[in-house]
């Protein structure tokens, strides 16, 4: 008579989230994705390359995510706009004297940057280059939070004689820009060129808002 033995029956994975993840799975695709834009730019950057980035596989990337125009999407709002987010928060802060708002950008932008290096070089080559993913994240979402605003303020300032009078404001958020992102997105050449891996983001701050201060005749910029 055969003897019957009790070994247990294999389970079954329930259904619902998959076992193999972990708490910061999903933060750590995103991190992957960006790495992938980075490098690759968003049109180049496959859902299995970001997969194998961040040590998983296409079918948890897709759970999370679904396509990817979703993750494209859960990127700008999970990362890149909370970024920039810094940069509103400081200006926010700052007051209504616009020689401190102005310093409030400069030193909101060193700070986003300096949370996320990833966003000098993403900004270049998904916003700057023609073609950019993010070309229109930039125009629909962020343009009337940041640079327009600043474009009143500086307006503003500008009717009462607080700023130079001869200075387009709608320029002047131009030169602010270029002021702020291109030496950090260009960091790495620049320092080479001009041995000048002493300098850190509080030296290029205080370089930034003198060069300001004297170009805008503002008063009081700290």
């Amino acid at each position: 008579m055969a003897q019957t033995t009790n070994q247990p029956k294999p389970r079954r994975r329930a259904p619902g989230r998959p076992a193999a993840d972990g708490a910061d799975l999903r933060e750590r695709l995103l991190d992957a994705a960006i790495a992938c834009y980075v490098r690759q730019g968003i049109a180049g950057a496959s859902l299995r390359m970001i997969a194998t980035e961040a040590g998983t596989t296409p079918a948890l990337l897709h759970y999370y995510f679904g396509d990817k125009q979703q993750l494209q999407e859960a990127v700008a709002q999970e990362r890149v706009l909370p970024t920039l987010g810094i940069v509103i928060a400081e200006m926010t802060s700052a007051g209504d004297d616009i020689a401190a708002v102005i310093a409030a950008f400069v030193r909101g932008v060193g700070k986003a940057v300096a949370s996320a290096p990833w966003l000098p070089p993403l900004w270049v080559r998904e916003v700057l280059c023609e073609g950019g993913a993010l070309r229109g994240l930039l125009v629909d979402t962020i343009v009337p939070k940041v640079p327009a605003l600043l474009v009143q303020r500086l307006a503003q300032a500008q009717r009462k004689g607080g700023l130079n009078p001869d200075l387009d404001p709608r320029l002047l958020v131009v030169s602010l820009v270029g002021l702020t992102l291109f030496p950090a997105a260009s960091a790495g050449i620049w320092k080479s060129v001009f041995g000048a891996h002493d300098v850190t983001p509080d030296m290029l701050h205080q370089h930034t808002i003198a060069l300001l201060d004297r170009g805008l005749e503002l008063r009081d910029a700290k």
